[in-house]
Protein backbone atom coordinates (compact mmCIF):
# COMPACT_ATOMS: atom_id res chain seq x y z
CA UNK A 1 0.00 0.00 0.00
CA UNK A 2 1.10 3.44 0.84
CA UNK A 3 4.71 4.36 1.59
CA UNK A 4 3.38 6.09 4.68
CA UNK A 5 0.54 4.84 6.83
CA UNK A 6 -0.13 7.83 9.04
CA UNK A 7 -3.84 7.32 9.50
CA UNK A 8 -3.71 10.31 11.86
CA UNK A 9 -3.77 14.05 11.22
CA UNK A 10 -0.43 15.81 10.63
CA UNK A 11 0.25 19.49 11.26
CA UNK A 12 2.05 21.32 8.46
CA UNK A 13 2.72 24.73 6.99
CA UNK A 14 1.29 24.70 3.46
CA UNK A 15 3.05 27.92 2.50
CA UNK A 16 6.42 26.63 3.65
CA UNK A 17 5.93 23.40 1.70
CA UNK A 18 5.08 25.28 -1.50
CA UNK A 19 8.13 27.48 -0.97
CA UNK A 20 10.38 24.45 -0.74
CA UNK A 21 8.72 22.96 -3.81
CA UNK A 22 9.40 26.12 -5.80
CA UNK A 23 13.02 26.59 -4.77
CA UNK A 24 14.04 22.98 -4.15
CA UNK A 25 17.74 22.94 -3.47
CA UNK A 26 21.07 22.25 -5.07
CA UNK A 27 20.98 19.17 -7.25
CA UNK A 28 17.43 19.50 -8.55
CA UNK A 29 17.26 18.06 -12.07
CA UNK A 30 13.94 19.59 -13.08
CA UNK A 31 13.22 23.12 -14.22
CA UNK A 32 16.65 24.19 -15.55
CA UNK A 33 16.46 27.39 -17.58
CA UNK A 34 17.29 27.57 -21.28
CA UNK A 35 19.52 30.56 -22.12
CA UNK A 36 18.31 30.72 -25.74
CA UNK A 37 15.13 32.83 -25.83
CA UNK A 38 13.69 31.16 -28.94
CA UNK A 39 14.37 27.65 -27.66
CA UNK A 40 12.94 28.57 -24.28
CA UNK A 41 9.71 29.88 -25.87
CA UNK A 42 9.38 26.73 -27.96
CA UNK A 43 10.05 24.60 -24.93
CA UNK A 44 7.33 26.33 -22.92
CA UNK A 45 4.78 25.89 -25.72
CA UNK A 46 5.78 22.28 -26.22
CA UNK A 47 5.52 21.66 -22.48
CA UNK A 48 1.99 23.08 -22.40
CA UNK A 49 0.91 20.76 -25.22
CA UNK A 50 2.44 17.80 -23.42
CA UNK A 51 0.70 18.70 -20.16
CA UNK A 52 -2.63 19.11 -21.96
CA UNK A 53 -2.23 15.71 -23.60
CA UNK A 54 -1.33 13.95 -20.36
CA UNK A 55 -4.23 15.67 -18.58
CA UNK A 56 -6.68 14.51 -21.27
CA UNK A 57 -5.33 10.98 -20.96
CA UNK A 58 -5.77 11.12 -17.18
CA UNK A 59 -9.39 12.28 -17.48
CA UNK A 60 -10.32 9.60 -20.00
CA UNK A 61 -8.67 6.74 -18.08
CA UNK A 62 -10.05 7.92 -14.71
CA UNK A 63 -13.60 8.30 -16.04
CA UNK A 64 -13.46 4.85 -17.65
CA UNK A 65 -12.01 3.33 -14.48
CA UNK A 66 -14.73 4.83 -12.28
CA UNK A 67 -17.45 3.41 -14.52
CA UNK A 68 -15.70 0.04 -14.77
CA UNK A 69 -15.07 -0.37 -11.04
CA UNK A 70 -18.28 1.22 -9.73
CA UNK A 71 -19.97 -2.16 -8.99
CA UNK A 72 -16.83 -3.36 -7.21
CA UNK A 73 -16.64 -0.19 -5.13
CA UNK A 74 -20.27 -0.65 -4.09
CA UNK A 75 -19.57 -4.27 -3.10
CA UNK A 76 -16.49 -3.25 -1.11
CA UNK A 77 -18.50 -0.54 0.66
CA UNK A 78 -21.12 -3.10 1.73
CA UNK A 79 -18.50 -5.57 2.97
CA UNK A 80 -16.65 -2.85 4.86
CA UNK A 81 -19.79 -1.72 6.67
CA UNK A 82 -20.61 -5.30 7.64
CA UNK A 83 -17.12 -6.19 8.88
CA UNK A 84 -15.84 -2.85 10.21
CA UNK A 85 -18.55 -0.22 10.79
CA UNK A 86 -17.37 3.33 10.41
CA UNK A 87 -16.40 5.78 7.67
CA UNK A 88 -15.92 4.13 4.29
CA UNK A 89 -13.24 6.53 3.14
CA UNK A 90 -10.05 7.65 4.79
CA UNK A 91 -9.13 11.18 3.64
CA UNK A 92 -5.63 12.45 4.29
CA UNK A 93 -3.83 15.62 3.23
CA UNK A 94 -0.97 14.79 0.88
CA UNK A 95 1.60 16.82 -1.01
CA UNK A 96 0.72 17.43 -4.66
CA UNK A 97 2.35 19.16 -7.62
CA UNK A 98 3.98 22.42 -6.68
CA UNK A 99 3.80 21.48 -2.99
CA UNK A 100 0.04 22.16 -2.90
CA UNK A 101 -1.80 19.97 -0.38
CA UNK A 102 -4.81 17.96 -1.51
CA UNK A 103 -7.25 15.49 0.09
CA UNK A 104 -6.07 12.02 -0.97
CA UNK A 105 -8.86 9.41 -0.93
CA UNK A 106 -8.53 5.79 0.16
CA UNK A 107 -10.92 3.11 1.30
CA UNK A 108 -10.44 2.81 5.04
CA UNK A 109 -8.45 -0.32 5.79
CA UNK A 110 -7.82 0.24 9.49
CA UNK A 111 -9.86 0.16 12.66
CA UNK A 112 -11.51 3.46 13.55
CA UNK A 113 -9.20 3.82 16.59
CA UNK A 114 -6.05 3.21 14.51
CA UNK A 115 -4.23 6.27 15.87
CA UNK A 116 -4.63 5.14 19.47
CA UNK A 117 -3.60 1.58 18.57
CA UNK A 118 -0.43 2.82 16.88
CA UNK A 119 0.55 5.10 19.75
CA UNK A 120 0.10 2.28 22.26
CA UNK A 121 2.05 -0.21 20.12
CA UNK A 122 4.99 2.13 19.57
CA UNK A 123 5.12 2.91 23.27
CA UNK A 124 5.10 -0.75 24.33
CA UNK A 125 7.03 -2.52 21.53
CA UNK A 126 10.64 -1.41 20.83
CA UNK A 127 10.89 -3.64 17.74
CA UNK A 128 7.75 -2.14 16.23
CA UNK A 129 9.02 1.35 17.11
CA UNK A 130 12.28 0.71 15.24
CA UNK A 131 10.45 -0.72 12.22
CA UNK A 132 8.11 2.28 12.12
CA UNK A 133 11.00 4.76 12.36
CA UNK A 134 12.63 3.18 9.31
CA UNK A 135 9.86 3.48 6.71
CA UNK A 136 6.63 4.42 8.55
CA UNK A 137 5.44 0.86 7.86
CA UNK A 138 4.65 -2.24 9.93
CA UNK A 139 4.61 -5.66 8.28
CA UNK A 140 2.32 -7.07 10.97
CA UNK A 141 0.16 -4.01 11.53
CA UNK A 142 -2.55 -4.67 14.16
CA UNK A 143 -4.48 -1.59 12.98
CA UNK A 144 -5.45 -3.24 9.69
CA UNK A 145 -8.80 -5.02 9.56
CA UNK A 146 -9.09 -8.48 7.91
CA UNK A 147 -10.97 -6.97 4.98
CA UNK A 148 -8.51 -4.10 4.88
CA UNK A 149 -5.63 -6.56 4.56
CA UNK A 150 -7.19 -8.03 1.42
CA UNK A 151 -7.81 -4.57 -0.03
CA UNK A 152 -4.19 -3.60 0.56
CA UNK A 153 -2.80 -6.78 -0.98
CA UNK A 154 -4.82 -6.14 -4.13
CA UNK A 155 -4.43 -2.32 -4.01
CA UNK A 156 -8.21 -2.01 -4.27
CA UNK A 157 -8.17 0.46 -1.38
CA UNK A 158 -6.65 2.99 -3.79
CA UNK A 159 -9.51 2.91 -6.31
CA UNK A 160 -11.13 6.11 -4.89
CA UNK A 161 -8.02 7.96 -6.04
CA UNK A 162 -9.48 7.75 -9.54
CA UNK A 163 -11.63 10.67 -8.37
CA UNK A 164 -8.43 12.49 -7.34
CA UNK A 165 -7.16 11.94 -10.88
CA UNK A 166 -10.42 13.10 -12.41
CA UNK A 167 -10.39 16.46 -10.60
CA UNK A 168 -6.68 17.05 -11.25
CA UNK A 169 -5.10 16.37 -7.85
CA UNK A 170 -3.27 13.33 -9.21
CA UNK A 171 -2.27 11.64 -12.45
CA UNK A 172 -2.59 8.00 -13.49
CA UNK A 173 1.21 7.72 -13.46
CA UNK A 174 3.57 9.59 -11.16
CA UNK A 175 5.28 9.45 -7.76
CA UNK A 176 3.09 8.14 -4.97
CA UNK A 177 1.68 11.07 -2.94
CA UNK A 178 3.56 11.71 0.28
CA UNK A 179 2.62 13.25 3.61
CA UNK A 180 4.48 16.34 4.96
CA UNK A 181 6.48 14.19 7.40
CA UNK A 182 8.17 12.48 4.42
CA UNK A 183 9.43 15.68 2.78
CA UNK A 184 12.71 15.64 4.70
CA UNK A 185 13.58 12.29 3.14
CA UNK A 186 13.65 13.90 -0.29
CA UNK A 187 16.14 16.59 0.65
CA UNK A 188 17.22 18.59 -2.41
CA UNK A 189 15.10 16.34 -4.63
CA UNK A 190 11.77 17.48 -3.17
CA UNK A 191 11.44 19.97 -6.06
CA UNK A 192 11.70 17.03 -8.48
CA UNK A 193 8.83 15.29 -6.72
CA UNK A 194 6.75 18.48 -6.87
CA UNK A 195 7.39 19.06 -10.58
CA UNK A 196 4.80 16.44 -11.58
CA UNK A 197 1.43 15.31 -10.27
CA UNK A 198 1.56 12.35 -7.87
CA UNK A 199 0.24 9.18 -9.46
CA UNK A 200 -2.03 6.24 -8.89
CA UNK A 201 0.80 4.04 -10.13
CA UNK A 202 4.45 4.68 -10.88
CA UNK A 203 7.98 3.35 -10.87
CA UNK A 204 7.82 2.66 -7.13
CA UNK A 205 4.77 0.39 -7.49
CA UNK A 206 6.27 -1.68 -10.30
CA UNK A 207 9.72 -1.91 -8.70
CA UNK A 208 8.88 -3.66 -5.43
CA UNK A 209 6.98 -1.05 -3.40
CA UNK A 210 7.78 -1.44 0.28
CA UNK A 211 10.49 -4.05 -0.42
CA UNK A 212 12.82 -1.31 -1.66
CA UNK A 213 14.47 1.31 0.53
CA UNK A 214 13.18 4.84 0.85
CA UNK A 215 16.40 6.16 -0.70
CA UNK A 216 15.73 4.01 -3.78
CA UNK A 217 12.16 5.28 -3.88
CA UNK A 218 13.34 8.90 -3.94
CA UNK A 219 15.69 8.08 -6.81
CA UNK A 220 12.85 6.43 -8.73
CA UNK A 221 10.69 9.54 -8.27
CA UNK A 222 13.58 11.73 -9.37
CA UNK A 223 14.16 9.57 -12.44
CA UNK A 224 10.48 9.70 -13.39
CA UNK A 225 10.26 13.49 -13.01
CA UNK A 226 13.31 13.94 -15.25
CA UNK A 227 12.15 11.54 -17.99
CA UNK A 228 8.33 11.67 -17.98
CA UNK A 229 7.05 10.70 -21.42
CA UNK A 230 4.18 8.84 -23.05
CA UNK A 231 6.25 5.67 -23.72
CA UNK A 232 7.40 5.62 -20.09
CA UNK A 233 3.85 6.09 -18.78
CA UNK A 234 2.50 3.35 -21.05
CA UNK A 235 5.28 1.00 -19.92
CA UNK A 236 4.50 1.65 -16.26
CA UNK A 237 0.76 1.13 -16.80
CA UNK A 238 1.41 -2.20 -18.56
CA UNK A 239 3.70 -3.33 -15.74
CA UNK A 240 1.20 -2.32 -13.04
CA UNK A 241 -1.24 -5.22 -13.48
CA UNK A 242 1.43 -7.96 -13.16
CA UNK A 243 2.89 -6.09 -10.19
CA UNK A 244 -0.54 -6.00 -8.52
CA UNK A 245 -1.01 -9.73 -9.11
CA UNK A 246 2.36 -10.54 -7.57
CA UNK A 247 1.54 -8.22 -4.63
CA UNK A 248 5.24 -7.78 -3.94
CA UNK A 249 5.82 -5.30 -1.13
CA UNK A 250 2.08 -4.81 -0.49
CA UNK A 251 1.42 -4.64 3.25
Amino acid sequence: MEPSDFEVNSSFDGGAIQGRAAHGGQGSTVGSQDQDGISATFGIAHGRVDRAFFRLMDILIAAFGILLFAPLLILVAIVMQLTSPGPLLFVQQRVGRGGVMFPCLKIRTMHVNAAEMLARLLEEDPAARAEWAKDFKLRADPRITPTGGILRKTSLDELPQLFNVLVGHMSIVGPRPIVPAEIERYGAHFADYCSVRPGLTGLWQVSGRNDISYTERVQLDRRYAASKSLPLDVTIILRTVPAMLRARGCY
